[in-house]
């Protein structure tokens, strides 16, 4: 049985520091309309926040690590021990993200919600492995009921501990060789587009690579018949034990009034399959950047998401996010700190 969590109402944004906000803009010593996105990014922010000028300082990220059965059919570049090896590089702050989190003054933490090997305490690590690794779902469900409830919550904690060191912005990234081939699956039951136009290169995939992906992806997809009409079941059977998070991360930040900036492939996956269950978390989401990897442009199509940036990148850990914040932290600067045409004595025309 699913947590009643799942189903609590969603914050609803303010629809009154919305309508001011946008009266601010036209107010603002600029041609009606011309910083396009930023406008609205500063918009959402205040009725996201509930206040006219909204601001940006306190962001979190929090990166989900988990490992995948499906790796055994040999869908990946690299082996199954790179995924803890990483959570330790994450700790010891020598990857892109904890670079990038630094450099934001954001705070940071990983989650551990399944890698094959425990690695022990580590700082900055958040242990709260559910299994050692998804099943492979080539040869049936990545897991049952249980393990999926219990990778929901791990994602809705890591929520509450954002909202509680006061973030006003979420991020969630992901770490876990094979995840690609869990997101396209998940991609293709939602978009009913085929593996073989979800499925990219990963970690450096060659083109037969691919061609093997797909059609692993197809097998799964066959023997468990995944029903796009019950986002839960998509996840458990094709997705991952970083995917649920990833969707208990995102609905609990909605629940609780706190905006989410979805990363590239593998975090807008999650996405859909959270927007599928919520469609109202929509509201509260961001997305930042457009994914080298083919499948994400469908997905953000399907949940109807405008990526701000397009820089080639397609690395996960939340790094696509974490570049595009100060493209947020600008807006609210932009709509905040320039002078209206009374305050500036320029006539408005």
């Amino acid at each position: 049985m699913m947590p009643k969590w799942l189903n609590a109402p969603l914050a609803e944004p303010s629809i009154q520091h919305r309508e001011e906000a946008i009266a601010r803009q036209s107010e603002l010593t600029k041609p009606p309309g011309s910083l396009g996105v930023l406008e609205r990014i500063a918009v959402d922010f205040a009725g996201w926040q509930g206040r006219a000028v909204p601001e940006l300082k306190r962001l979190k990220i929090v990166v989900f690590a988990g490992d995948h059965g499906v790796v055994a059919s040999g869908v990946s570049a690299f082996p199954q021990s790179v995924t803890v090896e990483m959570v330790k590089n994450f700790s010891r702050g020598g990857a892109a993200i904890t670079v990038l989190a630094k450099h934001l003054n954001a705070k940071f933490e990983v989650v551990n919600v399944g890698t094959v090997t425990d690695p022990g305490p580590l700082p900055g690590v958040v242990s709260s492995r559910v299994g050692a690794g998804t099943a492979d779902m080539s040869q049936g469900a990545a897991m049952d009921e249980k393990e999926l409830v219990e990778a929901l919550t791990v994602g809705r904690d890591a929520a509450l501990r954002g909202r509680d060191e006061g973030a006003q912005l979420l991020i969630g990234g992901e770490m876990g060789i094979g995840n690609t081939t869990a997101a396209a699956a998940v991609g293709a039951v939602f978009t009913r587009l085929s593996p073989e136009m979800m499925a990219g290169p990963g970690t450096g995939l060659d083109s037969a690579g691919v061609n093997k992906k797909a059609a692993i992806i197809k097998k799964a997809l066959d023997i468990n018949r995944p029903d796009r009409k019950d986002p839960l079941s998509v996840l458990a059977k094709v997705g991952g034990f970083e995917l649920a998070a990833l969707a208990g991360f995102y609905i609990t930040a909605a629940q609780e009034g706190i905006p989410v900036l979805v990363d590239g492939f593998i975090a807008t996956s999650a996405a859909l399959a959270a927007v599928r269950l919520r469609p109202e978390l929509a509201d509260w989401m961001l997305f930042a950047h457009l994914s080298e990897e083919p499948g994400h442009s469908a997905l953000l199509t399907a949940i109807g998401g405008q990526a701000l940036i397009d820089l080639e990148m397609r690395l996960g850990e939340g790094s696509g996010a974490a570049v595009a914040v100060p493209l947020l932290q600008m807006a609210c600067a932009l709509h905040g700190g320039m002078a209206t045409f009374a305050q500036a004595g320029v006539s408005a025309g």
